[in-house]
């Protein structure tokens, strides 16, 4: 490959990119390069070829970090990640852990072994539900797009009525070996990519991937007292292995709504509510419906502030895999009216001639503050 193609602009990724963007970009080029999708084509097999190479460069996170740093030089002759050249797909030493195999042999859990299937990656899917759901709990449909093993050729990648072959470049073993100075370094076969096998005709559905992208609807069960940011794994539903391998797990993230009348920290439901300065002022009782769905009485001390908060235990959200129910907590606020009827004005100034001023302590306390600080700023 030319040393000016960047590999980041071959696979349509910018720097950044995580290993799932990688990993998605490089799927669909390579669906829509592959030779079987193009016969005869030489200009897409020639593309096939060079966004394969970058994918297996920057999918490795070493390789990846030595590319970023010397460009394409990382793995020339005399390069960082220089090989011995003179194998198909370039001068590549592979793994790090490659090269110590080759070296110290079985120590390092034996060179020259097949590499074992790779288990489908885990997906994640962010889910929004009410509160009302994680009070009470609920099953929910979800859909969700995943690559699932592929039907004609069962996962195995290859059509109907053929199989696979023994690679010729590596013998079966999966990996090759070169001679570079005093050492044999070892690598993964890039032929087969350390399978040791290879697809003599690759399914025409999955090109011979062994699994293909399908919309599911999934089942989730969400349990009581679930809250933000908890999460629901679904085993064995994430993206299906290549060729038939495992497949990976689903994680299901939970965000709750903001309810209309009650905010939530951990199974305390908390809520404000409005009273008259009447009610304040005599003292008396409010219903608040709950979450359980029963009207949970409240009752009003005499003499009661805004800000004052008051608890109605078992009223609040069940605790998530346990027993118990935490609390409900009002906030009271005392309302001032803005409408009042002549008899009603009249009351109040009947009232009012009748304060003596230690009705309201704390406002006493404010004002006589303030003549001290009056006093202490004119003397």
């Amino acid at each position: 490959m030319s040393a000016e193609i960047d590999y980041y602009e071959l696979l349509e990724v910018s720097r950044d990119a995580d290993d799932a963007t990688l990993k998605s970009s490089y799927r669909k080029l390579a669906m829509k390069f592959h030779p079987d999708r193009n016969p005869g084509c030489n200009e897409s097999e020639a593309k096939f070829k060079q966004i394969s190479e970058a994918y297996d460069c920057l999918k490795d996170p070493q390789k990846r970090a030595a590319y970023d740093r010397f460009g394409h030089a990382a793995f020339q002759n005399g390069g960082p990640g220089a090989g011995g050249g003179g194998f198909h797909g370039g001068g590549d030493f592979g793994d790090i852990g490659d090269i110590f195999e080759s070296i110290f042999g079985n120590a390092f859990g034996g060179g020259g072994a097949r590499q074992q299937p790779r288990r489908g990656a885990d997906l994640r899917y962010d889910l929004e539900i009410g509160l009302e759901d994680a009070f009470h709990g609920k099953t929910v449909e979800i859909e969700v797009e995943v690559a699932t093993s592929c039907e004609p050729c069962a996962g195995t990648g290859a059509q109907p009525g053929t199989g696979k072959r023994r690679c010729n470049l590596c013998g079966g073993h999966g990996k090759v070996r070169a001679q570079q100075g005093f050492f044999m370094v070892e690598r993964t076969c890039p032929t087969c990519h350390g399978r040791g096998e290879v697809i003599e005709k690759p399914c025409k559905k999955c090109h011979g991937e062994g699994r293909v992208d399908q919309r599911k609807k999934l089942e989730v069960v969400i349990p009581k007292g679930v809250d933000n940011g908890n999460r629901i794994r679904l085993s064995g539903k994430g993206e299906a292995g290549p060729n038939g391998s495992p497949p990976g797990d689903l994680y299901i993230f939970l965000h709750i709504r903001r309810h209309a009348v009650f905010d939530r920290e951990n199974t305390t439901l908390l809520t404000r509510a409005p009273i008259s300065f009447t009610t304040a002022a005599l003292g008396g009782q409010i219903e608040i419906p709950g979450m359980d769905g029963v009207k949970h009485v409240i009752d009003i001390p005499a003499g009661i502030q805004t800000g004052k908060q008051l608890q109605k235990r078992g009223a609040g959200m069940p605790v998530l895999n346990g027993r118990g129910v935490g609390d409900l907590v009002v906030e009271v606020a005392v309302e001032t009216p803005t409408k009042l009827s002549a008899r009603q004005k009249e009351l109040l100034r009947e009232f009012q001639a009748t304060e003596t001023g230690d009705e309201c302590p704390e406002a006493k306390g404010f004002f006589d503050r303030l003549k001290n600080v009056w006093s202490d700023l004119t003397e």
